[in-house]
């Protein structure tokens, strides 16, 4: 017979804050009042049948944010393989297992550690396993069970803003749509009433009310005006609990602003406005500013100003000023007060911009009446014409009157008025005007020829009251008579060759006239009376205002006569008529074949080739300036100096000094001494160092004289700092050889300089015990020693 093992899955549901099973299907109403034991067999499906009440074997409920001092108790595990001897070992894995959840190894009972957040973890699922503690096999499948986490109302609402902002007509209709606010609560909404919100309007009425399950904000007053109020604050709280006792709650604040309609028409504060206008006012200067209230803002608070009727409609205008809504009068014509000093005009202001679902508050507009008062002003003289043309011929007599100009006071006292010309206009004086009259004649003669136009300026001023003047342009036409003669229109200097030919044409002649005509010029050509019989060419006019000059012989000799002076008499057409003689110059040369000149006079007219006078100056002067810097180089030569080894404290560049000094031996005194060294009191001052220049030559400083006993080596360390920190120390790099073997040879000193000073002979043999570099030396001395004993 086939054995059939179990697990047990024991819970505990009767107890507060404990575990408790759920249905599959539905949820059942409370909880189960003692501990249930569900079965499950690994081989038929048909075991599930054997939990009752249809609840489920594997899953369990905590309640969330538990607060006792001991582990909250989930459940039990047990297997019906478990003896009840300890051979069993029950292990839980998944989530929150060994942490969150831990379980009693051989009773199966399962705890949990910690306070449990459905809205941070709201399922945990765990396996669950029974295994023999000795061999460490498992004696049951692996099952795996869930554990919900149950809510409770243990969160408020939470406003999705913290402040709303919204924004209605002014004058909406009862139950307008506002704006809508949205409460959430992170509670379970599938258990209990933990998430189910309820609104409401804590401030705010009654202008406003909110729909309790939506949140809907709408309007709860009619006609609310902006004009009156236009800032509103609603305090909604959102509930959750359905709004029981016990929920808890949540706010937001919402700030309603009406915006403005046109439901208030333009009104005039009153209804005539005066002003004043000086009748010199110009053309469009603005007389005065009216203006309409209007209580809406924007677009609604627009107007349009219209002079809709009045005796000065066609004198005035109105424009509306766009930022301050402002009417502005203006002046379309001339004021004249003595004509009229009173105008009346109707204004009317209206708005553009209209709603018209308020016109039943009235018509939007409204009107007004403006008198303009014009004010007498003493004003300049006026003339008869705003400009004066006037033409006088040019031979006029001096004195005469060419013209006359007329002005007059348009005030009712009727000044008398004085005439001057603006002599920035008529800087030569050519003209003057009667102060008393106004008429204008000539002072200096004219000349057409010389100016066509006289611009000048009158002055007209009142005699009373002389800075009310005017002015007026004066344009004079000065008329041609014919005062000029006809002329050659160019200097005519022609030539005739030798070899000419009689009636040759050698030259074309032209005219021109000063004068104006109005027909235009004729002109006239003949030789002088006193050349027409004798001349050697002849003329011949060709009745287009140009002549022509003919040889009248066959050839010509320029050794003979080389120029010939022609005088030819123009005569224009007009009255009356004027001629003048002018000559032409011909000069006699020899051409060639084709009667292309070649010289005149027997002086070359193509000079030959060959450097000009200015060319052969220029290069006079090249010639001069490089020599000159020649000289001023040679000079600067002379002059330059030897550099020193240093120019200043500043330069520090590195200097090379070569001592090509080999020095004079034993006789050579500069030479460097350890006593001078170690005494420097007897340094000669007088002695120059051959290291610097002698012109930055400081003293030298005076220091301790040193043992006879100090190291050397001490001795140049401590003269080194010396010089490192003596602030008189030039500025450059030198290098001193202390040429100083030192104390304690072996050898002692090898020199034989004081050999002659000894009192007896002395032995060298030992040299030729101190090896084979001084075999040579031991040969030498010892050969003197044998040459002494013989």
């Amino acid at each position: 017979m086939r054995t059939y093992h179990c697990f047990w899955l024991l819970f505990w549901a009767g107890q507060p804050h404990q575990s408790f099973l759920t249905p599959l299907s539905k949820r059942t109403s409370g909880f189960p009042e003692k501990e249930k034991v569900l079965m499950l067999s690994g081989n038929s499906r048909q075991d599930l049948h054997r939990s009752k009440r249809s609840w489920m074997w594997n899953q369990f409920f905590l309640l969330e944010e538990y607060t006792g001092t001991d582990y909250q108790y989930v459940g039990k595990l047990h297997s019906d393989q478990d003896k009840g001897d300890g051979s069993l070992k029950y292990i839980l894995s998944g989530d929150g297992a060994g942490d969150l959840f831990i379980i009693n190894e051989n009773t199966g009972d399962i705890q949990a550690t910690k306070r449990l957040d459905r809205e941070e973890k709201p399922v945990y699922i765990l396996r669950a396993q029974a295994i023999n503690r000795r061999t460490g096999r498992p004696v049951e499948p692996e099952s795996e069970f869930i554990i919900k986490i149950h809510d409770i109302n243990d969160n408020e609402p939470m406003f999705t803003k913290d402040v709303y902002n919204a924004s209605i007509p002014e004058m909406s209709d009862v139950g307008t749509f506002v704006v809508q606010v949205t409460a959430t609560d992170a509670d379970d909404p599938t258990y209990g009433n933990s998430a189910k919100v309820v609104y409401s309007i804590l401030q705010g009425q009654p202008y406003f009310s909110v729909e309790s399950e939506t949140g809907i904000i709408k309007t709860a007053l009619l006609n609310m005006d902006r004009e009156n109020r236009e800032q509103y604050q609603v305090v909604i709280q959102a509930k959750d609990m359905g709004g029981q006792m016990g929920g808890l709650s949540g706010t937001t604040t919402v700030n309603i602003t009406l915006t403005d309609v046109n439901d208030n028409p333009p009104r005039f504060p009153q209804s005539t406005y005066q002003f004043r206008a000086p009748e010199s006012t110009p053309l469009d200067s603005p007389v005065g500013r009216i203006k309409a209230n209007d209580a809406d803002v924007d677009e609604n608070a627009e107007i349009e100003y219209s002079i809709t009727e009045g005796d000065g409609y066609d004198m005035f205008g109105i424009t509306t000023d766009k930022d301050t809504q402002e009417g502005i009068i203006t002046v379309k014509k001339a004021l004249d007060f003595e004509s009229k000093n009173l105008y009346i005009l109707k204004v009317e202001a209206t708005n553009t911009h209209v709603d018209p679902r308020f016109l039943y508050l009235g018509p939007f507009k409204d009107s007004a009446t403006v008198r303009i008062q014009v004010e007498d002003v003493d004003e300049p003289p006026m003339f008869s014409r705003p400009a004066y043309i006037m033409e006088v011929k040019e031979d006029v007599p001096l004195n005469s009157i060419i013209g006359t100009v007329t002005a007059q006071d348009p005030d009712a006292a009727k000044n008398p008025v004085k005439y001057s010309v603006d002599r920035h206009t008529d800087m030569d004086r050519v003209f003057n005007i009667n102060s008393g009259n106004g008429s204008i004649f000539t002072s200096k003669p004219l000349d057409r020829e010389t100016l066509l136009w006289h611009n000048i300026t009158v002055i007209a001023a009142e005699i009373n009251n002389p800075k009310q003047s005017s002015r007026v342009p004066v344009f004079i036409k000065i008329l041609d008579v014919n005062d000029n003669a006809p002329e050659f229109a160019m200097f005519y200097e022609t030539f005739v060759c030798e070899n000419a030919k009689a009636e040759q044409l050698i030259q074309t002649l032209s005219a021109v006239d000063k004068d104006d005509s109005y027909n235009g010029h004729q002109f006239s050509f003949s030789l002088a009376p006193e050349a027409a019989s004798s001349s050697n060419f002849t003329l011949q006019d060709n009745r287009d205002n140009t002549a022509g000059i003919f040889t009248r012989k066959t050839r010509y000799n320029r050794h003979e006569t080389s120029t010939y002076f022609l005088p030819v008499v123009i005569s224009d057409n007009d009255y009356p008529i004027q001629s003048s003689t002018e000559t032409v110059t011909i000069r006699v040369c020899a051409c060639d074949h084709r009667g292309k000149m070649l010289s005149c006079n027997a002086e070359a007219l193509i000079h030959p080739t060959g450097l000009s006078t200015g060319a052969l100056i220029a290069i006079l002067l090249c010639i001069i300036i490089l020599l000159v810097t020649v000289v001023l180089f040679a000079a600067l030569r002379r002059q330059r100096k030897k550099e020193p080894l240093i120019i200043s404290k500043e330069d520090i560049r590195d200097n090379i000094v070569s001592y090509n000094d080999e020095g004079g031996g034993e006789e050579d005194t500069q030479a460097f001494d350890i006593g001078t060294l170690r005494n420097p009191e007897a340094i000669d001052d007088n002695k120059l160092r051959r290291d610097i220049v002698p012109e930055t030559l400081f003293m030298p400083r005076r220091t301790a004289t040193a043992r006879d006993n100090t190291d050397v080596r001490d001795f140049i360390n401590q003269r080194l700092k010396e010089n490192d920190t003596d602030p008189t120390a030039p500025p450059y790099d030198s290098l001193a050889t202390y040429a100083y073997e030192g104390n304690g040879s072996v050898a002692e000193s090898l020199s034989s300089l004081e050999s002659v000073t000894t009192d007896g002979d002395q032995d060298y043999d030992y040299l030729s015990d101190w090896g084979p570099r001084f075999k040579k030396l031991a040969d030498m001395y010892g050969s003197m020693d044998s040459d002494k004993d013989s």
